[in-house]
């Protein structure tokens, strides 16, 4: 090693490029992430405003990404949201959201129109989750426009049941800017309900433009917003058992918050109290944190708990969010993506309604250039600490190849739990799916192949998708628990796992929506590193508890 360390010293001698320390941090990793869309199939476009330059916020935001098992297979599939363009022309017709059924051999399947999912529109997010209890997983887009609910028929096809259900809140003179959504039980009767966030009462017709002269980036005219925009009201449905849904959102209390410019949902139990809580990330205003009451309504506590603002004390233009218990205490810890010139925010939970912001103590603190959207916790080298993994791109198609920040298509950022509360930036060696500059928004975590590690799907505007397999060579143990509720939903959403392995305790709880407009996979992931054995504690959404124990055993050829 010391040889080694010296060559790498007389290296950067005579290098202008790399720092030692960023030759250091360039040495592979026994872990890698590959892009494989191209040679999954996955070559469909998503189409969101226009490539260069942009009039409105609308055209900037992007759109989610779903992993779910349609078709209950065992296999995960994808389901990609589109968006649309103004003015323009698209001689093969205009672009749709897209269903890719999963072959089993690290190829999809493009199976759209078969499922009956062809639709046109602004679209943005995407939620999971069996609503009527059949036994198969429906979907919920969410639009600058009419909402869809897709029922799962079974067959491999779905039913549009958006106006039946009473979901679409595309009504009045103003098309609502649903974003975010996650379905949960928010009553604990056994029922999914629904919570849409909201990001601007955005009408064509009156918003201020940049012809005007009045919205500037660094010098540049760009779309005007979200400060200076009417923000949008958050929307709670509750299910009515009947196959329709019910806005309930004065009587829950989560009107009783001002305009929030909504983007990431997050569902979790953070006081460990039994009962979803929601978090969601609000674009240059302060976050909202949503306790439930148990009674159904709840309060929102964002500011007092300590999750509305940066460090300092300022408001932040958070995008997309995700929950683990990252330091091993038991609580739920949130991540969150912010803009450029800004970092992430690790919150760490420390009970009670109360989180400290750990961002620059645990080394999230260096990378400002960024701009962040889709946002994971997964534990990619499976050695039993979650780490974390963030997509960005910049908002702004016009800072183009500019040296504002790091341009518009942007790498992502990978950070490594060292197990001690503190992180590592791991991402010049984790391979060239880390590294390759894209224009992400959503990002999606599972396993996809069923090799036993985390890949990851990232939705990115005006290009194809990236589809990273994760390639581990660690030979670390790990298990994947899949959950069916039977008293409680039958996609066990809100039910929380934990894992017992090497002396050590991991949990994690089965999660609709999350991370940027997106949906990842159902099952509760844990790596064992080299453990052989695991003791699981499972709490059912309705309190119901469970034990077992299982012993890994490597399947014969």
């Amino acid at each position: 090693m010391k040889n080694r360390r010296q060559f790498l010293q007389s290296l950067c001698r005579t290098s202008a490029v790399y720092s030692f320390d960023q030759l250091i941090q360039a040495q592979p990793l026994p872990v890698s992430f590959v892009n494989v869309a191209r040679e999954a199939g996955l070559r469909e476009k998503t189409t969101f405003g226009h490539e260069r330059k942009n009039r409105y916020l609308v055209e900037t935001t992007g759109c989610g990404v779903a992993f779910f098992d349609y078709d209950h297979d065992g296999w995960l599939d994808l389901f990609f949201v589109n968006g649309s363009r103004f003015q323009a022309n698209f001689p093969g017709g205009p672009p749709t959201n897209r269903l890719y059924k999963n072959n089993r051999d690290g190829t999809f399947t493009d199976v759209t129109i078969k499922a009956g999912l062809v639709h046109h529109g602004w679209g943005q997010g995407v939620c999971v989750g069996d609503y009527d209890n059949d036994g198969f997983d429906d979907l919920f887009v969410s639009y600058w426009g009419e909402n869809k609910l897709y029922r799962n028929r079974g067959d491999g096809s779905f039913e549009d049941v958006s106006r039946k259900a009473g979901i679409t809140t595309g009504g009045g003179k103003i098309p609502r800017w649903n974003t975010g959504c996650a379905f949960l039980d928010y009553n604990r009767d056994g029922l999914l309900d629904l919570f849409v966030a909201n990001y601007i009462d955005f009408d064509l017709k009156t918003v201020p433009v940049p012809e005007n002269g009045t919205c500037r980036y660094k010098g540049l005219q760009v779309a005007c917003g979200p400060p200076g925009l009417p923000g949008a009201k958050n929307i709670l449905f509750r299910n009515n058992g009947d196959g329709t849904f019910q806005d309930v959102s004065k009587e829950a209390g989560i009107l009783n918050t001002p305009g929030t410019y909504g983007l990431g949902v997050l569902v979790a139990d953070f006081d460990n109290d039994g009962w979803p809580d929601i978090y969601v990330a609000n674009d240059s205003t302060s976050s909202a944190l949503y306790r439930n009451n148990h009674d159904g309504t709840f309060k929102e506590i964002g500011i007092q708990a300590g999750v509305a603002y940066s460090a300092d004390g300022k408001p932040q233009a958070g995008m997309g969010v995700s929950a683990a218990d990252f330091d091993g205490d038991g609580w739920l810890d949130i991540v969150k993506t912010n803009f450029a010139g800004d970092t992430s925010s690790l919150y760490r939970n420390l009970g009670e309604n109360v989180f400290e912001d750990q961002t620059f103590q645990a080394g999230l603190g260096r990378n400002t250039r960024f701009l962040g959207w889709g946002a994971a916790f997964l534990d990619f080298d499976n050695d039993g600490w979650p780490d974390i993994l963030l997509a960005n791109g910049h908002v702004y198609a016009e800072v183009g190849n500019t040296d504002l920040e790091a341009g518009y298509r942007q790498r992502k950022v990978l950070y490594r739990n060292l197990g001690n509360a503190h992180f590592e930036d791991v991402s010049l060696r984790s391979g060239a799916g880390i590294l390759e500059q894209v224009t992400a928004r959503g990002l999606a975590v599972g396993d996809f192949d069923n090799d036993g590690d985390l890949d990851v799907v990232v939705n990115c505007i005006n290009d194809v998708p990236q589809l990273l397999r994760c390639d581990n060579r660690t030979g670390r143990n790990w298990l994947q628990v899949k959950l069916i509720g039977t008293v409680s939903n039958r996609s066990a959403i809100g039910a929380r796992v934990a894992c017992v392995a090497g002396g050590r305790r991991q949990m994690n709880e089965v999660r609709s929506g999350g991370s940027y407009l997106s949906q990842s996979d159902f099952r509760v992931h844990f790596g064992l590193d080299k453990s052989e054995m695991a003791d699981l504690e499972i709490r059912w959404p309705n309190g119901k508890e469970q034990g077992m124990a299982l012993r890994i055993v490597e399947p014969k050829d």
